[in-house]
């Protein structure tokens, strides 16, 4: 489509497209020179596991862009990194897939890019009282006509960026505190349920035990009692016997 085409439909003009494509170009040379292979080594290079954590810090967007645009951003990242692109190195490749796929997850999710963007407003709030504190004190020592790194728009966004890794890193940092301090507890209850199924199943066993041995206990009873009788009735017998036999007549010796 030529630019005269555009300048001949409602609402177009050669300068809005001229700026439009001027956009373009400058999208193209910036994702021009970062590879795949470059895009793989930004994922994975040292210190990475709290560069990521930051999932508009992975997909290169600003906090405040639409969803959609979002959206277009993953899917051509993703493609850049995905495993089947890059079949030389396909295991970094997925590992670098996989964290993009996350971010995506993230932000496309109204609830968790909302907390995300919380992170970005804090870390500005926080960056100001900073800078306020640092005036506070120029002013105190007489020096208020100075400047401070900050003033500087670039540093000024760089010290945001900076409080956002932290704010990220500190949220990071208590959700495996608490994963750790859950993961303890569903322990000690599992130790617990098991210390009481191994209680459970003692007292089971010995009392099967105890209703297995009751018939050999009450037989060895009755043998007991069969016995007594039996040497009661002897020693009867025997002393009945005695009384009845007269006694051996025995000659007078002079």
């Amino acid at each position: 489509m030529s630019s005269s085409t555009l300048r001949d439909e409602p609402g177009t003009s050669k300068e809005s497209f001229e700026d439009f494509y001027t956009e373009v170009k400058e999208i193209e040379k910036r994702d021009s020179v970062l590879t795949p292979t470059q895009q793989i080594d930004r994922l994975l290079r040292p210190g990475s596991t709290y560069f990521n954590l930051n999932p508009f810090e992975v997909l290169q967007i600003e906090p405040d862009v639409e969803v959609a645009d979002i959206k277009k951003r993953y899917r051509t990242l993703s493609i850049l990194v995905h495993p089947d692109k890059n079949h030389d190195n396909q295991e970094r490749a997925q590992m670098a897939f996989d964290i993009v796929a996350r971010s995506w997850k993230i932000l496309e999710n109204d609830l968790t890019r909302k907390k995300c963007l919380e992170v970005y407003e804090e870390a500005k709030g926080r960056t100001d009282h900073m800078i306020a504190e640092k005036r506070k004190k120029l002013k105190k020592e007489g020096r208020s006509f100075e400047l401070i790194p900050e003033d500087d728009p670039a540093k000024y966004k760089h010290a945001i960026y900076v409080m956002v890794m932290k704010l990220f890193a500190d949220m990071e940092r208590r959700r495996q505190k608490l994963d750790q301090r859950d993961q303890e507890e569903r322990k000690r209850k599992r130790e617990t349920e098991i210390e009481e199924e191994e209680r459970v199943k003692a007292d089971r066993e010995w009392q099967q035990n105890f209703e297995e041995s009751r018939q050999s206990r009450v037989n060895s009873w009755h043998d007991f009692q069969s016995g007594a009788s039996k040497s009661k009735k002897t020693k009867k017998q025997k002393h009945m016997t005695g009384m009845m036999v007269p006694p051996k007549f025995k000659p007078e010796t002079r």
